[in-house]
């Protein structure tokens, strides 16, 4: 796993300005991605564990959108140069170097977690254990919003990303991968590329523990 997360940092902490000029507002052309974002902060706000980690932040724009949706959130990079950037562009935040394997997080301190597009760079072998740390740093009943690009074939598709390497996953085998980390996946969005390499963006939206059921206080409601 060490290799290919030196790759990794190495190559974003040599695109950092640049990655920064066309991501850090790029959100607000893409409306699906605002949507989840803000059912995420939502639901994490309903929980009342506000706590909640950016893990792969980059130059830190969407911690910074998650705390003005009203949660304590914080943002976590491998990239050393993404880190600084973000300190710099967002100074009233927190932000750390962290590899994903090991996040500096306690058990169940957390009411969520954001991964997006943030673990695409990971070989398929290796995801497992990140998603299991993800669930670790998560208390039960904290949601997990994850985003990558979705391909329609049956495994996932290694492609060469502008910056390193990445996959693509069919959305009912990262979902498998949630279910194995203990992980209970009750919304996705997939919809039409918004690049020029024709992968679907895929949004998974999670809770760590089983499907609670419906609210015992709400009535049930009457087939039409």
């Amino acid at each position: 796993m060490a290799e290919h997360q030196d790759e990794t940092r190495a190559a974003y902490d040599g695109v950092v300005e640049l990655y920064a000029s066309m991501f850090a507002g790029r959100l607000e052309m893409q409306p699906f991605s605002r949507a989840m974002l803000g059912t995420f902060a939502e639901l994490v706000r309903a929980t009342g564990n506000l706590r909640t980690a950016d893990v792969g932040c980059g130059p830190g724009h969407l911690t910074a959108m998650l705390h003005e949706l009203e949660l304590d959130a914080f943002g976590l990079d491998l990239s050393p140069g993404m880190v600084g950037h973000a300190r710099r562009a967002h100074p009233g935040l927190r932000f750390d170097e962290a590899r994903m394997e090991a996040l500096p997080v306690g058990d169940g301190a957390l009411g969520g977690v954001l991964a997006h597009y943030s673990m695409i760079h990971t070989p398929p072998g290796e995801l497992p254990a990140l998603l299991a740390e993800q669930a670790r740093v998560l208390a039960r009943g904290g949601l997990l919003l994850v985003s990558f690009f979705a391909t329609d074939g049956p495994e996932p598709v290694r492609f060469d990303h502008k910056v390193t390497p990445a996959y693509s996953w069919p959305a009912d085998r990262f979902a498998e991968l949630l279910a194995g980390a203990g992980f209970t996946t009750f919304a996705r969005l997939l919809h039409d590329p918004a690049s020029e390499r024709g992968f679907l963006d895929a949004h998974l939206l999670a809770r760590l523990g089983p499907d609670p059921g419906p609210d015992p206080g709400r009535p049930a409601r009457r087939p039409r």
